[in-house]
């Protein structure tokens, strides 16, 4: 036996049916790879630490990098027939800090405000929150450090009179050194997304920089030559000189060999971001 409906049930009927029959304008579709990346986008660059970061790092290739030229040209420096190009590892090699900075600052400053716990509601696939990032952050890094280590390195060969350089050599020395920063600050970006301390990520990462070299000045015993050599020969200041052929040693990587390394050890460092950062809470 069916119960009689009541007019208050008689009054919500209208409405139910208009709610049910209601279609949004706005179109629904799944969030793609794409989203994820037009959202970190719209991240970094309305930070002022990515401004500061680059423009810091900017500053010091075009400064140190054309200071250098400019006290060689005065004072008659002979580059020994080597490409005046090569002059750009010092800037480099300062200007990469802020690279590594900006790596971990770009997941490190989530976590320091709480903002991750926004990211990761809206984007729940924390693999495509991270792939998302590593994207923005690896393309902005190479697309900075590459436009100025030419800009750098075009200035520098009219400045003096050096040998001229190959077509392999102005490669390596401009998209293989923009390549090398821009991994070396996705390295950076995975340790800030396993430590979640920016002050505590950009330590770890001055010291995978500059710790092998220091460490390598204090082994004098005859039993630790080899492992002082394997510390020189790959430190990352010594695969920077690679690129521009002005290593420290004649036994380490060479060419475009540091690349593959340093991008090999970022992914190798984003793989297990990705699987930490599934396996605990926020």
């Amino acid at each position: 036996m069916t119960t009689p409906a009541t007019p208050q049930d008689r009054r919500q009927a209208p409405e139910a049916d208009l709610l049910g029959s209601y279609e949004s304008p706005i179109p629904i579709r799944p969030a793609t790879l794409g989203d994820a990346v037009a959202s970190e986008w719209t991240k970094i660059r309305s930070v002022r630490a990515t401004v500061w970061t680059l423009g810091v790092m900017v500053v010091l290739m075009l400064t140190i990098g054309i200071g250098t030229a400019l006290l060689l040209a005065m004072n008659d420096g002979n580059l020994a027939g080597e490409p005046a190009l090569a002059l750009g590892f010092f800037g480099v090699l300062l200007g990469s800090i802020c690279v590594i900075t900006l790596g971990v600052l770009t997941i490190g400053s989530e976590y320091g405000t709480g903002m991750i716990r926004t990211t990761l509601t809206a984007c729940p696939s924390r693999a495509r929150v991270l792939t998302a990032k590593a994207i923005v952050f690896f393309s902005l890094a190479f697309v900075v450090t590459t436009v100025t280590a030419a800009v750098v390195a075009g200035l520098q060969t009219l400045i003096l009179d050096g040998a001229p350089a190959s077509v392999g050599d102005w490669l390596r020395g401009t998209v293989g050194v923009g390549l090398y920063v821009a991994s070396l600050g996705l390295l950076s970006l995975g340790i800030g997304a396993i430590v979640r301390h920016s002050a505590g990520a950009i330590t770890i990462m001055i010291g995978v920089v500059l710790l092998p070299l220091v460490l390598a000045m204090f082994m004098f015993a005859e039993d630790l030559r080899g492992l002082q050599r394997f510390l020189v020969d790959y430190s990352i200041p010594n695969q920077f000189g690679a690129l521009y052929g002005t290593t420290m040693t004649g036994t380490g990587p060479t060419g475009w060999e540091p690349l593959p390394l340093m991008l090999g050890l970022a992914v190798l460092v984003m793989a297990g971001a990705v699987s930490i950062l599934n396996h605990r809470d926020v």
